[in-house]
């Protein structure tokens, strides 16, 4: 990863603002610019250079891990070490005014920072620059994803084994985060979603004690981190023997996912690639019972930008990595979701899912 160049970008940046320096506080933006992976830190980024602030904690670590940037171990908390830095640099920084990341900095953190930050330094919030540009990945980041989604679609293989009437949701779950684990995978995107039978209608429902019970849906939807990035992948299977209506339904979804990743290319909206997915189930009568948007940006964070919904004018580009994940719920009785995730490429897209989409009965 390039970060000295990311930050050289960012600088660039801040030249055309009304900003004179920018203060990183989000942790994966932190990552995203410098490389530290701890859990305490600010990294404030102005024209002249960059400067990283932790606690005693991460010294070895955040030296070890920070590129581009100057470190800085506080001594006491890291928000006071900022002031202090500021106020040995008070004539410099005199008429400065300091963006803060104003999705992310909480009004506790802002009072405390206005009551260090010495007289003449205005703080003011300032737009989400950083989660813009993390929306394009560059060729490493892409490789990195890869791999993720590759070690994600093998913890389905385990689900396959396992799901079984009478076994609970959560051993499922368990046994797909044992075999996450022992793949490589620093932890969980996500609590891994194991919902079987009417729970299945709960487009989030994590998974329960509940054992698997015959002639239901169970919806899985599991990721992992690998290397700092995320995967998402859903599948949906069926217990028992299949009725008609369930079939239809499921087949339904899939023609509707594929519709979704057939629309992705660049230089179309996110919310063409919605309606893309949504006009196939309207089609089949089901479009009242997909009640969420079609997918999101996966990366750093497992829900970034862009966002695929309704509306939303976001323009595809070459990099982004979106998911594809239509379903359709029907309260108290069964929902069916399928999801990939897929990179926009330059002249379409590259679905990077490997797992196979058909009908699978247990």
């Amino acid at each position: 990863m390039n970060f000295p160049a990311r930050q050289a970008k960012l600088r660039e940046h801040l030249a055309t603002t009304r900003f004179d320096a920018l203060l990183i506080s989000h942790l994966p933006n932190i990552r995203y610019l410098c490389g530290f992976t701890g859990s305490a830190g600010l990294l404030l980024v102005e024209e002249a250079g960059s400067v990283f602030f932790t606690d005693v904690r991460y010294d070895t670590q955040a030296h070890e891990e920070v590129k581009g940037a100057k470190v800085v171990i506080a001594k006491k908390a890291v928000l006071t070490a900022l002031g202090e830095f500021l106020e040995a640099r008070r004539k410099r920084a005199r008429g400065w005014t300091i963006g803060l990341e104003a999705e992310h900095f909480t009004i506790a953190e802002k009072k405390r920072l206005t009551q260090v930050t010495p007289a003449g330094v205005r703080l003011k919030d300032a737009p989400s620059v950083v989660e813009r540009a993390r929306m394009i990945k560059d060729g490493d980041e892409l490789n990195r994803i890869r791999a993720a989604v590759v070690l994600g679609a093998k913890l389905f293989d385990r689900a396959e084994d396992v799901i079984r009437p009478g076994v609970k949701e959560t051993e499922v779950a368990a046994e797909m985060e044992l075999a996450a684990r022992r793949g490589g995978a620093e932890e969980m995107s996500f609590p891994t979603i194991i919902a079987s039978g009417a729970r299945s209608a709960l487009p989030h429902g994590r998974a329960s004690d509940q054992a698997i019970a015959r002639g239901g849906f169970v919806v899985c939807d599991f990721g992992v981190i690998l290397s700092g990035y995320c995967s998402d992948q859903t599948r949906t299977v069926w217990v028992g023997p299949v009725p008609k209506d369930a079939r239809q339904a499921y087949e339904a979804v899939r023609e509707a996912q594929q519709a979704g990743i057939d629309a992705v290319r660049p230089g179309v909206a996110v919310g063409e690639v919605d309606a893309a997915a949504r006009k196939v189930l309207r089609k089949a009568g089901l479009g009242r019972y997909f009640t969420h948007s079609t997918g999101h940006g996966v990366g750093l964070e497992i829900h970034e930008s862009p966002r695929v919904a309704d509306g939303q004018r976001e323009i595809l580009q070459p990099g982004m990595v979106i998911t594809i994940e239509p379903g359709v719920y029907f309260p108290g009785k069964w929902g069916v979701r399928i999801e990939d995730m897929v990179a926009v490429t330059a002249s379409g897209c590259e679905v990077m899912t490997p797992t196979s989409k058909d009908f699978l009965a247990v």
